[in-house]
């Protein structure tokens, strides 16, 4: 079945940098269109940045771009952002989803991200 486990959130201090990752397992991972959607707590879910399948186009949404990078690797079924300078409201749980913004499909558990001194 169709799998997303993201990885490599946790603590870290405004201005800090943290590295996540998503690996797929279920669907041809390189044919997909793949976003990172973050979750602040009281809030509703916000997309933060997406990939072309074969990584050629990224977007970014206004509130992380220039701080954030998102790549991925093909070949091991994987999806990663980079976020570098981070600041208190980054904090949210981040996950990644399936599809564009606007027709996100499965998505994983999502991995949280904490920024505070």
């Amino acid at each position: 079945q169709v799998q997303l486990v993201e990885s490599g959130g946790g603590l870290v201090q405004p201005g800090g940098s943290l590295r996540l990752s998503c690996v797929v397992s279920g669907f041809t991972f390189s044919r997909y269109y793949m976003s990172w959607v973050r979750q602040a707590p009281g809030k509703g879910p916000e997309w933060v940045s997406g990939i072309s399948s074969g990584g050629g186009t990224t977007s970014y949404a206004d509130s992380v771009k220039g701080r954030f990078t998102i790549s991925r690797d093909n070949a091991k079924n994987t999806l990663y952002l980079q976020m570098n300078s981070l600041k208190p409201e980054d904090t949210a749980l981040y996950y990644c989803a399936r599809g564009p913004p606007g027709g996100l499909g499965s998505r994983g558990q999502g991995t949280q991200v904490t920024v505070s001194s």
